[in-house]
C-alpha cells in the first residue's frame, strides 16, 4: 500500500480529503512525518504548516492554527480550529492565501519564531508553484 487516506477538517467543514503518499505535521513536540501504514498515534498540533505529498506526486501546503491529528493504519484524521490551503491558479490568488495564512497564525498567538517559520515554509511552497 503506497498511499493513505488523509482528512483535514475544521468546524466549518472539510479542508482536504484524499489519498496521499506522505504528510508532515507541526506537532506540539516538533515536526513529524506520517507514511502509509504508520503506527497508531494521537498528537496535539501547534500552528504551522501541514505539508502533503499527494498520490500523484504533487505537493500541497495547508497552514493551520491548532488542533490534533489521529493516525491509524487506514487513515489520518486532522481536526483543527482553522486552516488555509496555499493554493491558487495565479500569483495573486497565492498571495491572498499567504496573507490569510499569516493572519491565521498571528491570531493563534504563537511566538514570533513560530510565525517566522510558517512564513518561510509558505513562501517556499508558493515559489515551487511558479
Amino acid at each position: 500500500m503506497d498511499t493513505m487516506k488523509l482528512e483535514i477538517v475544521t468546524p466549518t467543514g472539510p479542508i482536504f480529503s484524499g489519498e496521499v503518499k506522505s504528510a508532515t505535521f507541526p506537532g506540539a513536540e516538533g515536526e513529524f512525518g506520517v507514511l502509509p501504514e504508520h503506527a497508531s498515534l494521537v498528537s496535539l498540533l501547534d500552528a504551522g504548516v501541514i505539508e502533503i505529498e499527494k498520490s500523484d506526486g504533487t505537493k500541497e501546503s495547508i497552514v493551520i492554527d491548532s488542533g490534533y491529528v489521529k493516525v491509524d493504519e487506514e487513515k489520518t484524521l486532522v481536526v483543527v480550529e482553522g486552516a488555509v490551503p496555499i493554493i491558487g491558479e495565479t500569483e495573486s490568488e497565492i498571495a491572498k492565501a499567504i496573507s490569510e495564512a499569516k493572519e491565521l497564525v498571528q491570531k493563534a498567538g504563537n511566538s514570533d519564531i513560530a510565525i517566522a517559520n510558517v512564513e518561510a515554509k509558505v513562501e517556499a511552497a508558493a515559489k515551487t508553484r511558479f
